[in-house]
């Protein structure tokens, strides 16, 4: 069973650490999202840390702004404010191009015209979406209408995952060379969340665990980007639908705009998601002042 040592993280750390709540304005919050936030604000307050805010809408299909104010409302509700509030993803352009101009000075960016399709028929039974390199070496003329990829050496990239322990993942056999910037032109999850971590020093990223597969690609995008030293990351049980299913907004499960109307009070939303991340054993009302407490040293997690 996997366990949180807060004081071996705490010494891992600075003595104020940052970390952040990221969610996507592509639909409201439900009880997964505030899953993850009980880790976030609880972890954060016990280590006498710092909660950054940031709207990750690079998706520009997806994102609407009636679902950015609906999400700063539900966090407002549940009493989870945070301490910094970084800009949407959607006003960092000049951040994302300065550092993808990095990377072209170091010849890493190349141009690609593969669709998803054509990536996924390529890829077969590969557990993710590998790309296999087609455009590599065919400089292509960066256009509009091609993707941007970074080239990711062979190699190794180890890390101490502060629940889950020792990992050790080679992003080049998990996916291939980094998409990060698709060919509609908007910067993909992996490249604009890396720039942004590095930018606001991040020092902490508690998520999901479905996102555990990205984290070596991302420390080594980092290190390409000249950032040393690494956040440390807290990868949580998920919080799944009756189905065994990850919870989906596109679901609306368990959202928290229809728990608020059927006259919930947050204090009883804190709790049942609570309980249904195993932090305690059944829902009872919790206060946002109350999750540290579900951290204290000397206290484990499932």
């Amino acid at each position: 069973m996997a366990q949180i040592d807060l004081a071996a993280l705490a010494a891992r750390l600075p003595s104020t650490p940052l970390t952040r709540f990221a969610p996507s304005p592509t639909g409201r919050l439900h009880l997964g999202h505030v899953a993850n936030a009980i880790y976030v604000w609880g972890i954060a307050r016990a280590l006498g840390g710092r909660v950054l805010l940031r709207i990750e809408d690079h998706d520009r299909e997806r994102s609407r702004v009636q679902y950015e104010h609906g999400i700063i409302e539900d966090l407002g509700w549940l009493g989870l404010m945070p301490d910094v509030v970084e800009e949407r993803q959607s006003a960092r352009t000049t951040e994302y191009e300065a550092a993808l101009a990095r990377l072209t000075e170091r010849g890493l960016v190349y141009a690609c015209r593969c669709s998803r399709r054509e990536i996924e028929e390529a890829a077969g039974t590969s557990p993710e979406l590998l790309y296999p390199g087609t455009c590599r070496d065919l400089a292509l003329a960066p256009t509009a209408g091609l993707g941007l990829r970074v080239r990711l050496a062979p190699g190794v990239e180890t890390f101490d995952d502060a629940r889950l322990g020792p990992q050790a993942q080679d992003p080049g056999a998990q996916c291939g060379d980094l998409l990060v910037r698709d060919r509609a032109g908007h910067w993909t999850y992996q490249f604009a969340v890396t720039v942004d971590d590095t930018s606001e020093h991040v020092d902490l990223v508690i998520r999901g665990e479905d996102l555990l597969p990205s984290t070596g690609r991302q420390i080594r995008l980092a290190r390409l980007l000249g950032r040393r030293t690494p956040p440390v990351f807290l990868h949580h049980p998920l919080l799944l639908a009756p189905t065994g299913l990850k919870l989906s907004k596109a679901n609306r499960d368990a959202g928290i705009d229809v728990l608020r109307a059927d006259g919930w009070p947050p204090a009883a939303v804190l709790g049942l998601a609570a309980s249904g991340a195993g932090l305690i054993p059944k829902p009872q009302p919790l206060s946002p002042r109350g999750l540290a407490a579900l951290f204290e040293r000397g206290r484990s997690e499932p």
